[in-house]
C-alpha cells in the first residue's frame, strides 16, 4: 500500500493557508506535518483541511510562536506532546497510525532556531537549542514494541557538508556549527534513525529545503540549507520509493522560507 507523507515549516498557518491548500490540492499527501504554525489550538483553520479529507488532526499550538500539527487522511491515535526543556513551548507532537497492518509512531518536531550567535554563554537561545538536541538523543526509533517510527520536522540543523551552500563559510553560522551537526548526528546514531532523504540521495549531492528571506534573489543566489528532515526506523528503509523537495514552493506568493519535503513508502 502506498503512503505519501510531507513535512513543511509553514511560518504561520493562518497567513499561508492558501499555500497549504494549493500544496494539498496538487500533491495530495496522505499526511502533512506542519511546523511554526503560530496559532492556538482553538484558532487552527481546520475547515479547509476537513473539506480536503484531512479530518484526523493532532495539533499542538500557541499564540504567535512555534506550534506543530499532524494533518492526516488516515486515522490517528494516541496523540502525545512532550515539553522539551520544560519551557512551555509547543515544539513536539506525535501520534500513532496504521498502514496495511503496520503500526507507525510519527513524531513532528520544531527544534529551536538558536539565534545568531553560536555561543551559549552570551546567547541563551543557542543554549536552549543545544539542550533540546541533548534531550532528543533519548528518542529511540525502536522504542515501542511492534511499532515502526517516523520523525519529521524543521530540525534547524543542516548536518552534512552538502546540506549547505558552503560548508567552509557556514562553519561558524548557527545551523551548521560543529557542535550542532555532531549533536544531530548523535541523535540519529543513538536512536537508530535512518535519514530517508540522504538514504535516497546520498552525499555529495546538494540538497536544500530553506532559503533566507534576506536574499534579494534566492533562486539566483541559491544559498540554501537542508533544515527540514524525514527520518525513520531502519525497517522502513526498504519501503522507501521516492523523495521530493518542492523547491517551486519557495517562489509562490508570500511564501514560507522553507519548502515541503515529501517521501513515498510502499508498505
Amino acid at each position: 500500500m502506498p503512503l505519501t507523507l510531507a513535512t513543511w515549516n509553514i511560518n504561520s498557518v493562518r497567513l499561508r493557508m492558501p499555500l497549504v491548500e494549493k500544496f494539498l490540492d496538487q500533491w495530495q499527501p496522505d499526511i502533512l506535518c506542519l511546523q511554526e504554525t503560530k496559532c492556538p489550538n482553538d484558532q487552527f483553520p481546520s475547515s479547509p483541511l476537513n473539506a480536503r479529507g484531512y479530518v484526523h488532526q493532532a495539533i499542538h499550538g500557541q499564540k504567535g510562536y512555534h506550534g506543530v500539527a499532524i494533518l492526516s487522511k488516515i486515522p490517528l491515535d494516541d496523540h502525545t506532546k512532550r515539553d522539551y526543556c520544560n519551557v512551555g513551548d509547543s515544539r513536539h507532537v506525535s501520534a500513532l497510525f496504521k498502514v496495511n497492518g503496520r503500526t507507525i509512531r510519527l513524531h513532528n518536531f520544531y527544534v529551536p532556531a538558536g539565534g545568531d550567535e553560536p555561543d551559549r554563554a552570551i546567547n541563551p537561545k543557542f543554549g536552549h537549542k543545544l539542550d533540546f538536541i541533548e534531550e532528543m538523543k533519548h528518542l529511540d526509533a525502536e522504542g515501542e514494541a511492534e511499532t515502526s517510527s517516523i520523525l519529521v520536522g524543521d530540525l534547524n540543523i543542516a548536518p552534512y557538508e552538502n546540506d549547505v551552500w558552503s560548508h567552509k563559510q557556514l562553519l561558524k553560522i548557527v545551523s551548521h556549527t560543529p557542535v550542532e551537526t555532531e549533536g544531530l548526528k548523535e541523535v540519529m546514531a543513538r536512536g537508530k534513525w535512518l535519514d530517508l532523504i540522504r538514504h535516497r540521495t546520498p552525499e555529495p549531492e546538494k540538497i536544500y529545503t530553506w532559503w533566507s528571506y534576506r536574499s534579494a534573489n534566492w533562486q539566483l543566489a541559491d544559498k540554501g540549507r537542508r533544515l527540514d528532515h524525514i527520518w525513520s526506523s531502519a525497517d522502513l528503509g526498504p519501503h522507501l520509493t521516492s523523495t521530493e523537495i518542492v523547491r517551486e514552493a519557495r517562489g509562490w506568493d508570500r511564501p514560507s522560507d522553507h519548502v515541503p519535503v515529501i517521501i513515498k513508502l510502499d508498505i
